[in-house]
């Protein structure tokens, strides 16, 4: 055996080992790195190991085993990033259709799956050729996935193209949503993006008809990054998803000042239906000296009425922690995707840094719970010291009662 072909047999080695790693959860035994402690907080479970990560790509996507053109065996494509995915159980199987970034910082759609949601994923042979619109889109990223009840999966994300009436700026960008539908994940019919007054980064489609209607969340925004009048996540009822438009639109959770959603916030994934309403993930963005911060937070919506919000506990679900504070854009937890077993079991993807993938799982029931039960923000110091002490009297009370 040549040497090359030792290092070749010593990278699938290596790399079929970080494929098969088993997944735990974090624990109070095992959940110290260094001086700091993931949180235990009874709503969910985060796990030891990233789900996905660059390194988790097929080698085939990043060396030239061409002895011959490659003799160093160096990776000719590089990747940088495995992140924000949307998520879907099909045939039996988990699914998440990934944001994959490269060294050149093109992003692009590749489907990963797992036979139980928390190890073992493998990618797909070939990343996801997403056909263009009419006009092509410079980098497409951020899928929600989302089987509606018309019978297709469809695909809705951020395509960012050059602001051409800004020729000087190279950094100009426009944000709108694509959108996609397929019937197995590999083949993809392209839709026309979906047309609105603002710029659109985080769409994402109601699984149900609503009045007989295909029903977005949407995030309108005067610009690429900056929200301007964007007031929250809004709400847009389309008649025909083939030819998508805004006409009317409004806000259903609104930002707040000194508050986990002041800068910006969005949808995360499609909303989970429960027994007692519809369950929200979505993300807060708040400016800090050190740059934006990026969470998660939960809220419910009613039945009968998606737009109407019904649970709306405060401040942040889920942040990031320890390792998960470091990468390419530091202090971020993002999501756009999950799923509910039949169980009642939620396994939630959440991207820390922009540089790798996660999943904390949790249960139907707890995050009701939560929702539910857990205080909103009352916008004040006062109000937050008020809320704090009247769950310190109902424990001392309840103190009382088991010392008598």
């Amino acid at each position: 055996m040549t040497t090359f072909e030792q290092k070749t047999k010593a990278l699938y080695q290596q790399h079929e080992a970080l494929l098969t790693r088993k997944n735990e959860p974090i624990t109070t035994a095992n959940g110290s790195f260094g001086a700091f402690r993931f949180s235990q907080n009874g709503i969910y479970e985060k796990y030891r190991y990233p789900v996905l990560t660059a390194e988790h790509t097929p080698l085939e996507w990043r060396y030239d085993f061409s002895e011959q053109d490659n003799p160093f065996l160096m990776q000719r494509i590089m990747m940088n990033a495995v992140l924000n995915a949307g998520a879907i159980k099909f045939n039996g199987r988990y699914l998440v259709v990934c944001r994959v970034e490269g060294a050149d910082r093109k992003s692009f759609f590749a489907v990963a799956e797992s036979p139980n949601g928390i190890d073992n994923f493998r990618f797909w042979e070939e990343p996801i050729s997403m056909p263009d619109d009419v006009i092509p889109a410079t980098n497409v990223y951020d899928m929600r996935v989302t089987q509606h009840e018309d019978g297709w999966i469809y695909g809705v994300f951020c395509a960012e193209r050059h602001d051409d009436s800004h020729p000087g700026n190279l950094s100009a960008a426009t944000a709108m949503a694509g959108i996609a539908r397929t019937k197995d994940l590999k083949t993809w019919e392209r839709l026309p993006d979906l047309k609105a007054k603002s710029q659109q980064r985080n769409v994402v489609l109601h699984p149900e008809f609503v009045d007989g209607k295909y029903a977005f969340y949407t995030r309108p925004q005067d610009g690429f990054i900056d929200t301007g009048s964007g007031g929250g996540i809004g709400w847009a009822l389309v008649d025909d998803i083939t030819h998508a438009e805004v006409k009317d639109e409004k806000i259903i959770y609104e930002r707040k000042y000194h508050t986990i959603t002041e800068v910006k916030n969005g949808e995360g994934p499609h909303p989970i239906k429960t027994h007692k309403g519809w369950l929200h993930l979505a993300h807060g963005v708040r400016a800090t000296a050190d740059g934006l911060r990026y969470v998660l937070y939960m809220y419910m919506t009613a039945l009968d009425d998606p737009t109407r919000v019904i649970a709306r506990p405060g401040g942040y679900f889920l942040v990031p922690e320890c390792d998960e504070y470091l990468g390419d854009v530091m202090n971020v937890a993002f999501s756009n995707g999950w799923i509910k077993d039949d169980d009642g079991r939620v396994l939630i993807y959440y991207a820390s840094a922009d540089t790798r993938l996660h999943v904390a799982v949790s249960t139907v029931d707890r995050l009701i719970d939560y929702c539910m039960n857990t205080p909103e923000d009352g916008l004040t110091t006062s109000a937050s010291v008020e809320t704090i002490k009247k769950l310190i009297e109902k424990n001392r009370q309840l103190a009382e009662k088991l010392k008598n």
